[in-house]
């Protein structure tokens, strides 16, 4: 069969399942790239062509050898990076510049930029060395959080509250990153939240808002329910936040994905900030609570065509999508030989997707996840009870 459309997808795993679908449903041919092999994505592509999409000029140059014309953007900063890079090399429609892009997914330009326009942010410190790294440290009040500039997913992020534990965490935030610096900030204290937004002509045309759960890895996402306890004022000042950073940059139409902290006066200070999907089939859970087909919006967006159709509809009823991670009592090195579900859950779940391998081993429990889990309530104090308790509803039984 051949296809008028040909799409290069910058990723190729379970998180990047709901764009490849939504673009072969938009016609489109897609081509998947990324190291991971056994990416549970690239069986859904049309083609698979492995190789680094860190590497933005590879990148171009498969794009340019496959005779693509739309690349998107999967679940990863550096894919969104390369993204931009390529798109902007080829003339491609859909994507900011690349200059715009590290504007955005740099957090040191972003905490920068934040501070100009008077949202508000972490107070932070660009780290370039360890003379610098022992200034911020006398300047920051603690506790502090250590982290890249360029990664995602809790990675090389620390939270230390004392000089001793700040400069363990310096050390393993500098053998991580790609870049010469880091940042170092103060903590914020408040409850933790997701945001995530459609543009239209630098307006908010849709929005969606969460509350996040950590388990036993407190710097990656294990879960997000919805709808959100943050109040309307808090929502309608994210909005506001979002539509002064696409002013100030002339964001093109899309995705505006916002990670923050509610403070106890409600004020949100956004800690993280990004224009691409988030992971782990987070724009699966938006579909389940909006009923807005949230992927194909997204590659409409990130292929040029107009999606000033979107509805801005909130949650319709009580959702969590959770992700199956491993507990505190289990060890690394430990093999995995089921999951299980208490029979109170059962008759919420929405969907299952799990990966799993029985026999396989949990090689760093702190980023192992056996699949995720799409529950539905009846009401808020139903999704509330079950969430707080999920990591014992939902477990992971090893040998």
């Amino acid at each position: 069969m051949s296809f008028k459309k040909k799409m290069l997808l910058l990723g190729g795993g379970h998180a990047e399942i709901p764009l490849i679908q939504a673009a072969q449903s938009l016609g489109w041919y897609v081509i998947t790239t990324g190291n991971a092999r056994e990416g549970l994505g690239h069986p859904y592509a049309d083609k698979n062509v492995f190789a680094d999409f860190s590497d933005k000029d590879a990148m171009l140059e498969l794009a340019k050898s496959e005779g693509v014309t739309a690349v998107c953007s999967g679940c990863n900063d550096f894919a969104l990076l390369s993204t931009v890079y390529v798109c902007e090399k080829l003339g491609l429609p859909g994507h900011d510049s690349y200059a715009t892009s590290l504007e955005i997914h740099h957090k040191d330009k972003y905490r920068a930029l934040a501070t100009r326009l008077g949202i508000p942010t972490p107070r932070a410190l660009v780290v370039r060395s360890v003379a610098d790294f022992e200034a911020a440290i006398a300047q920051l009040t603690f506790p502090i959080i250590v982290k890249p500039v360029d990664l995602t997913g809790g990675k090389g992020i620390h939270r230390a509250a004392t000089a001793d534990e700040a400069h363990e965490a310096y050390k393993d935030a500098c053998s991580r990153t790609r870049q010469d610096h880091i940042v170092v900030e103060e903590f914020v204290q408040g409850t933790n939240h997701g945001f995530s937004a459609m543009l239209v002509k630098g307006k908010v045309a849709f929005a969606f808002s969460d509350n996040e759960q950590y388990y036993i890895n407190k710097y990656m996402v294990s879960g997000a329910n919805s709808p959100s306890t943050s109040s309307d004022k808090t929502l309608a000042m994210l909005r506001e936040y979002s539509e002064r950073i696409a002013r100030e940059l002339n964001l093109v139409d899309g995705i505006l994905h916002i990670q923050y902290i509610e403070r106890a006066d409600g004020t949100p200070v956004i800690i993280e900030i990004c224009r691409r999907p988030p992971g782990d089939l987070y724009i699966k859970f938006v579909k389940y609570a909006t009923g807005i087909d949230y992927p194909k919006f997204i590659v409409m967006a990130e292929t040029g065509e107009d999606i000033s159709s979107i509805a801005d509809v909130p949650t319709q009823g009580f959702w969590l999508r959770h992700c199956i991670m491993a507990g505190p009592e289990i060890e690394n090195g430990s093999t995995v030989r089921d999951v299980t579900f208490a029979s109170e859950i059962q008759g919420n779940i929405v969907e299952k997707f799990l990966w799993y391998k029985p026999g396989e081993k949990i090689d760093d429990k702190l980023l192992y996840k056996a699949g995720i889990v799409f529950f539905k309530f009846d009401s808020l104090a139903e999704m509330q009870d079950k969430t707080a308790r999920m990591p014992c509803l939902a477990q992971i039984v090893t040998e």
